[in-house]
């Protein structure tokens, strides 16, 4: 669902970048999220001068650790690929003033509009 509103709403803006590693990426906060967090995560997405900016926030203040999984494991490589793959990432506080933390990442942006 994470990835299906990411794209539909990147579609709306004329994004014209890698909608696949921001749906990917999205998917990897918003599933931590739903594992380790607490609450429902809020998905927030901004497109400003050249940035994607994809957020995602939860109700648990858990800090966020970056780990790197044996070869067998399944899990735990989601946070390496949002580090991997994005421009930049880090986490703060939430915006809407409920307790807990967003999780951000940025992704280079060219809306399709910009490119003529």
């Amino acid at each position: 669902m994470a990835r299906r509103l990411v794209r539909a709403q990147l579609t709306d803006w004329g994004y014209d970048g890698e909608s696949d590693i921001a749906e990917l990426l999205i998917s990897e906060l918003f599933t931590n999220a739903l594992r380790h967090g607490r609450g429902a995560p809020i998905i927030t997405l901004s497109l400003r001068e050249g940035t994607l900016r994809c957020e995602v926030e939860d109700e648990s203040p858990a800090p966020l650790q970056v780990r790197e999984a044996p070869g067998t494991d399944e899990n735990g490589r989601g946070l390496l690929l949002v580090d991997t793959l994005s421009r930049s990432w880090g986490t703060g506080r939430t915006r809407t003033g409920r307790p807990g933390k967003t999780v951000w990442f940025e992704l280079p942006a060219h809306p399709a509009y910009q490119a003529f």
